[in-house]
Formats: C-alpha cells, sequence, structure tokens
C-alpha cells in the first residue's frame, strides 16, 4: 500500500536539498497504512471497536466497583497491592519495597505510567541500578532521550542513529543492519535479567474477576521482566481495568490491529500473582501498585471519555500535527492528540493549556481510534476553558475578536476578504506563500501556505448570478 504525503491546509516542509521528509512522518504514515490493512483483513473490526468501547465505559462508568474486585484478587492470589495518590507516593512505595528486600538491581519492561511519574529518576537517586529492556526503552535511556510515541519509543532515531550511539556505549563495532544492533542488544540485556533482584511492568490492563495483570509486548523482556527476578512490580494507572477474560480479549481484538497492524501481539502476557508451589519460575513476591495522579478529578470532569484510552498509538500516526512536530514538542510523557487531551486533564490548564491548540481538529484520530474517543470535542472543551480562564494571548485574543466581529458584519468581512487577497498575492510565489509575517511564520516554519482568492467566492457569484 502506498501512502501519499498528506497535505491539510498547506505542502508538507521537505528538506530543500535532499527533498526527504522527516523519519517520524515517514515511519507514522507507515504505521497508519498497517493499521488500515489490518482493519480491512477483519470484517468484525467494527463490530470489536464498538465491543471494545463499550467494555472501556462501562467499567469507567463502575470504577470503584472493578478496582475493589481486582485488589481483592491480587491479595487472593497471594500479592499485595498498594494504592498511592500521585507519583512520589507511587515512587516512595516502591523504593520502600526495593529497601525491605535488598534491591540492588532493577530491570523494567516498557510502561507509560512509570515515566509519567519519573520512576527511573525516583531509583536512580535512592542508589539503585535500573535498566530498560524494551529495544525502544533501552536506546531511549543509553541515549539521555525521552520516547517519543506510546508504542515505537524511537521514531525520531534512524538505524545510523542506534548505530553510532550502540558503538560508543556498547563497546561494540559500528553497524547499521538492524538484526545486528538487536543482537547486541539482546546480548547486553540478557545478563541484567539473570542477575536483577527486581522486576518493574506496567500494564495494559487488569482484569477484576481473577486479579490477572495483561501486558501486551513484541518483544520478550516484558515476560523475562515479569519471570526471571525474585520480586515482580505492576505500576498501573487506576483506569486499566477491564471486569472479565472476556471483556480483556475484546479489547486485544482491536489493540494491535489499531498499534501496529497486527492480529495479535507476538507475546501476550496474563501475570497472576506470584510462584506457585511446584512452579518451575516465577517471582517470589508480587506488588501492583495503583495509581491515580489525576485519574480521579479526570473521571469526574468533561474530558472523563479520554480515560478509555487502550494506549495503541494510532491517533499518533494518523495526526497530521504529530506527523509535523514528533512526539517531544508536547513537553510531557504523553504525545499527540491523546497526549493534547491527557495531559491538561491530569495536570491542570495552567502550565498546559497550549497543547489542546496543536490540532487541526480534522477528526482524523476519531477515525483511527479503536475506541471511537471524541478527541476534537474535548479539545475543544479544553480551549473554551483555556480561554475563560484567561490564558489565550493577548494578539490572539484580539484577533479572534475582530474576526467575530467582521463575521458578523458582511460589508467588513468582504473588505478583509479583498484585502487578504490583495496581501497574499504579494506574498506569494507560484501559488504558495513560504514566509509569512509576524505569527504567521510560526505556521510557515514547517509548512507552505496556500494563496489566498484573489476573487472571494462571494464576488464570484455575484458576477455570475447578479446581486
Amino acid at each position: 500500500m502506498t501512502i501519499e504525503p498528506v497535505t491539510f491546509l498547506g505542502r508538507v516542509k521537505r528538506d530543500r536539498e535532499s527533498g526527504v521528509v522527516i523519519p517520524v512522518s515517514e515511519a507514522a504514515r507507515r504505521m497508519s497504512a498497517y493499521r488500515v490493512a489490518a482493519s480491512v483483513d477483519f470484517p468484525l473490526m467494527e463490530e470489536m471497536r464498538d465491543r471494545a468501547r463499550e467494555v472501556r465505559l462501562h467499567t469507567l462508568a463502575n470504577l470503584d466497583k472493578y478496582l475493589a474486585q481486582f485488589a481483592s484478587q491480587v491479595e487472593a492470589n497471594g500479592g499485595q497491592v498498594h494504592w498511592a495518590a500521585d507519583g512520589d507516593e507511587a515512587n516512595a512505595i516502591i523504593r520502600q519495597i526495593a529497601d525491605d528486600n535488598d534491591v540492588r538491581t532493577v530491570v523494567k519492561s516498557k510502561s507509560m505510567v512509570t515515566e509519567e511519574i519519573d520512576l527511573n529518576e525516583s531509583l536512580e537517586a535512592a542508589g539503585l541500578s535500573i535498566v530498560e529492556t524494551d529495544l525502544g526503552e533501552f536506546i531511549v535511556q543509553l541515549s539521555g532521550d525521552k520516547p517519543s510515541h506510546i508504542i515505537a519509543p524511537v521514531l525520531h532515531k534512524t538505524r545510523y542513529d542506534i548505530g553510532e550511539l550502540f558503538a560508543a556505549k556498547l563497546d561494540r563495532g559500528f553497524s547499521t543492519d538492524p538484526a545486528e544492533l538487536t543482537q547486541m542488544a539482546r546480548e547486553h540485556l540478557r545478563r541484567e535479567f539473570l542477575t536483577a533482584d527486581m522486576g518493574i511492568s506496567g500494564c495494559n490492563m487488569a482484569i477484576a474477576d481473577t486479579g490477572t495483570v495483561v501486558l501486551v509486548t513484541n518483544e520478550g523482556n516484558g515476560r523475562l521482566t515479569t519471570t526471571a527476578p525474585r520480586i515482580h512490580v505492576t505500576v498501573m494507572g487506576m483506569e486499566r481495568i477491564v471486569p472479565t477474560f472476556g471483556d480483556a480479549s475484546a479489547v486485544l481484538e482491536v489493540l494491535a490491529r489499531a498499534g501496529t497492524g497486527q492480529r495479535l501481539s507476538v507475546y501476550t502476557n496474563f501475570v497472576s500473582g506470584s510462584r506457585r508451589h511446584g512452579d518451575p519460575d516465577g517471582p517470589d513476591a508480587f506488588h501492583v501498585v495503583i495509581l491515580d495522579n489525576g485519574r480521579s478529578r479526570t473521571l469526574g470532569g468533561q474530558e472523563a471519555e479520554i480515560l478509555a484510552c487502550i494506549r495503541c498509538g494510532a491517533c499518533l500516526n494518523i495526526c497530521p500535527v504529530y506527523r509535523e512536530v514528533g512526539g517531544h514538542a508536547y513537553g510531557f510523557t504523553y504525545p499527540g492528540p491523546i497526549g493534547a487531551v491527557v495531559t491538561p486533564s491530569l495536570k491542570g490548564l495552567d502550565e498546559w493549556h497550549e497543547l489542546p491548540y496543536a490540532s487541526t481538529l480534522c477528526g482524523a484520530c476519531v477515525e483511527a481510534c479503536p475506541v471511537r474517543i471524541d478527541i476534537p470535542k474535548m479539545l475543544l472543551t479544553l480551549r473554551s476553558r483555556a480561554a475563560t480562564d484567561g490564558h489565550l494571548p493577548g494578539w490572539l485574543t484580539f484577533a479572534i475578536g475582530r474576526y467575530a466581529t467582521a463575521a458578523t458584519h458582511p460589508r467588513q468581512f468582504r473588505l478583509l476578504l479583498k484585502a487578504g487577497g490583495v496581501v497574499g498575492s504579494m506574498m506569494a510565489r507560484d501559488g504558495w506563500i513560504s514566509k509569512a509575517p509576524s505569527h504567521g511564520a510560526n505556521w510557515t516554519g514547517a509548512r507552505d501556505l496556500p494563496q489566498p482568492a484573489k476573487q472571494p467566492f462571494h464576488a464570484r457569484w455575484k458576477a455570475r448570478h447578479g446581486a
């Protein structure tokens, strides 16, 4: 399937010499193509999307019930449940578990929620050695970087970047072959798995009626992290619950297809406590840390639906803004359309009021979302609140006010259109504006603008049909 570059309100800027689009843009388009192909290949996709949405919304509406049931079942399975109001409390709980069990080395599988609370920094400050074992997260950790995508942390790096990094950090020969680079990481990480005292994982889903944690990965690191060390700690956002195995199955049907275009991820792990008598492997102790960190507040607000997200990353891959700016521009753990809602919802609008404006409101994210979350509606709600709270810059408030006046006075509106056509023709070259003045430069720094029409529609209508 060939994916052509998206042109939305302007043409994509390319490197002036090579003509190459940035790697994030190309990779995101490729992942979107995989999603489309997987959906076409699955006749029940739309039905399963409806079912997965129903499961997630029902769970959110009864979250207290299912959290209590899950906690009870974890304890019945021999595990321990810890409740954390915020990131500091969650980190303190995990440090205490480590201290109580003389933990010195930690391996960790991919987890967005631990990125959210800066767990690595907290454990390192306590003198622990912690190693990311997901290949992408391992690369991020080695390079001192941050993830740029929910499921593909190093979407912004090329194999040449990774080859140079491994040569410098792992003391290996330079290579750009993906298989060789993967083997280098595997050899390095295997020693970490076999010597670690504690394994820390995230949680794609938690099944309430069995106390089971579900981990979805494409690498064996998740399975090794949860079984090789003597202690396993799962950190989960409080919204990650589903009621039953059947409900988990419905979500799994759409999760991999939406995220990576697979029917099912390579590894789907179901963890139900520590090692039982007679088990050949597994941890001696199992802990679950259930994190709030703003989720209760979000659940009671107008953006509650955002907690139904299953973290597939499909909205990032389809978003024309994310493709252009990449994940780091969003300033926090969750990038893309989902992050533009999650971050201000969890952390407040005061510091994050600009994020809801990082969208064209094209609606592509709703079409791609496997649980049909109405992200544009929530972005508009957050924008309205930001304006009401006085967070908009003065120039934008003035411009919107002038537009509102002109839009309600036809004569003024026509004069503005006429003036825009004249000014636009003066600035354009070959029908495109590549350099706009003032705040318009923020747009044309990344995309060209189409030249405004020299003759507005109403003038063309009048010329053809009369007044």
